[in-house]
Parts: C-alpha cells; structure tokens; sequence
C-alpha cells in the first residue's frame, strides 16, 4: 500500500528529476566560473549543485517511505556556454522561479488530495524556496549592478560574504 496517489508519484519523480537537472545546471555554471578564474562564484554554484542532488534524494526518501516507485525521468543537458557571468546567474535565478512553482503545484495536488504526509513533507522545500529565490535573486542583483566589468567585485564580494576564497 502507498501513502501517496500514483499522480502525487509521478508528480514527485518530475521533481526529483527537476532536482537532479537544476544540480547539473549548477555544476555546468561553476564550471563556467572556474574557467573564468572567479572561484568563490564557482565555489558558490558547486555548492548549490550540491544542496539540488541532496533536495533529490530527499524526495527519492520520500517516495520510498510512502510506498510508491522512484522512477528519474530523463535529464537534459545543462547548459554551458554563457555570454558574461550575469547570463549564468539569470540562468540560475529563472531556475529557483521554475523549482517553486513545481513544488508549489505537487503542494496544490496533495491539498486536492487531502494528502496531509505530502503537505507536510513539502513544507520544508516550501520555506527552503523562499531562501533559495532571494539567494539567487540578491546575487543577480550584485552582478547587474557590477555589470561585465565589474565580475571581479562580485567574485571578491563572495569570498568576504562566504568567508574567504576557496575550491570546491
């Protein structure tokens, strides 16, 4: 027996899908920086990538506890090539605003449902989405403000906000 619908399933293995593609995106973005010799902007994408794959598999978790059949679905290619490092961080941004909306609508599904476990588990990617899309929006914000130019500010600024320049 599941704890959750077949369509709150399927819904849920989209997510983890989109989970799995936004970590490769961000990979793909840190890559970019690291190429670009800004390291605390790449430090800062790998570790995003990194907190994607666990946000996955805590929905993989959930899946299996509930009963229900992990099924990833295919994940595009990330893209790597952008045209100054606002484009990479715009990227990531309009990302977050995907990410949200999804959980959000799995959240719609399962208050149809009167699926309190999956309301309650989506509770925390609910307020971590929140942290998320301010995160990303306030870097965008920096990078526009610096402009192309002005990169090595933004880069500078990461490692007095993070604690200091660092590799992955």
């Amino acid at each position: 027996m599941s704890l959750i619908s077949k369509k709150i399933a399927d819904a849920i293995n989209q997510q983890i899908g989109m989970e799995f593609g936004a970590s490769l995106q961000y990979d793909a973005i840190a890559a970019y920086f690291d190429t670009e010799a800004l390291p605390n902007l790449a430090k800062h994408f790998y570790q995003q990538a990194n907190e994607e794959r666990m946000h996955a598999h805590k929905f993989m978790k959930f899946v299996i506890d509930a009963g229900a059949i992990v099924e990833i679905p295919t994940i595009k290619a990330p893209q790597s090539r952008f045209k100054w490092a606002g484009a990479a961080v715009k990227l990531a941004y309009d990302n977050e605003i995907v990410v949200t909306n999804s959980i959000n609508s799995i959240a719609v599904l399962a208050s149809k449902e009167a699926n309190f476990t999956t309301l309650n588990f989506l509770q925390w990617f609910i307020e971590e989405q929140v942290e998320e899309v301010s995160s990303a929006d306030q870097l965008l914000k920096i990078v526009e403000r610096a402009g192309e130019g002005g990169v090595l500010f933004v880069d500078d600024y990461l490692a007095r906000a993070k604690g200091g320049e660092g590799k992955k």
